[in-house]
């Protein structure tokens, strides 16, 4: 069986010591997100053997390319900015450990086919290169 002291010793080895305890969200406690976020649920899942199928990053942490300031996200909400967050606790992690499973009931929510955000930002990088190149010539 594993324990909530485990889980926590687990964290605070693979970042810093902080204040965690049983209810804590951990990625504000820790203060992570983006990659860092993924990375530590990965090294998690491994170790404890944890199916995370039905894991949705996007009701616990932003994508790293949101940390950024971002011209599409002026226009289209990214996945994380649709939905309520759901913060992450060593208690579900410990729960979690210890049925293999990553459980959460998810809400019912919808999201776009397209990352219109994404395309945004990449319409206008490649419009800028584009211009450079123009200038050069």
């Amino acid at each position: 069986m594993i324990l909530e002291e485990e889980i926590i010793n687990f964290i605070e080895k693979e970042f810093w010591k902080s204040n965690l305890n049983s209810d804590s969200d951990v990625f504000k406690e820790v203060r992570i997100d983006g990659d860092d976020c993924e990375e530590l649920l990965v090294k998690y899942s491994e170790k404890y053997s944890v199916d995370m199928n039905n894991f949705l990053w996007y009701f616990h942490y932003q994508e790293e390319g949101s940390l950024s300031f971002s011209i599409g996200n002026l226009f289209f909400k990214n996945p994380r900015q649709r939905v309520k967050e759901i913060p992450i606790t060593p208690k579900m992690l410990t729960e979690f450990a210890n049925s293999k499973k990553w459980t959460i009931d998810y809400p019912e929510h919808k999201l776009p086919k397209h990352r219109y955000d994404i395309f945004i930002n990449r319409v206008l990088i490649i419009s800028i290169i584009i211009i450079i190149i123009l200038v050069k010539i």
